[in-house]
């Protein structure tokens, strides 16, 4: 189990639990999370975009150019800005924080 906190663009704070190998993007769809997703994690669109907490950012992997391309397209990219479809969940990231950009929207949910 991987416990994760999303930070919503209300600064509501949405806790729950992922398992390893689950992408980010999935557990925040499954939470309600305003994450699109738009290309299901071909990294073809920044709809997942995620800032990532400080404390945490550098324990990710590095983001691939690709990733960094699209996160140019995001709005309201941050330094911690990651696309939340290349997150992998580890045992490594139990108690990670993610905050959900104000500029975010779900247009499936519309």
């Amino acid at each position: 189990m991987v416990r994760v906190t999303f930070v919503t663009p209300e600064n509501e704070r949405v806790v729950v639990d992922g398992a390893e190998g689950q992408r980010l993007l999935e557990l925040g769809q499954n939470a309600g999370m305003p994450l699109e997703g738009t290309c299901e994690g071909q990294m073809a669109c920044s709809t997942c975009h995620v800032i990532v907490a400080p404390d945490w950012f550098d324990r990710l992997p590095a983001a691939v150019d690709d990733e960094e391309d699209m996160l140019d397209l995001a709005a309201g990219v941050s330094r911690t800005s990651r696309l939340s479809c290349q997150i992998l969940l580890t045992a490594d990231l139990d108690g990670l924080e993610v905050r959900i950009p104000a500029e975010a929207r779900d247009m499936q949910r519309v």
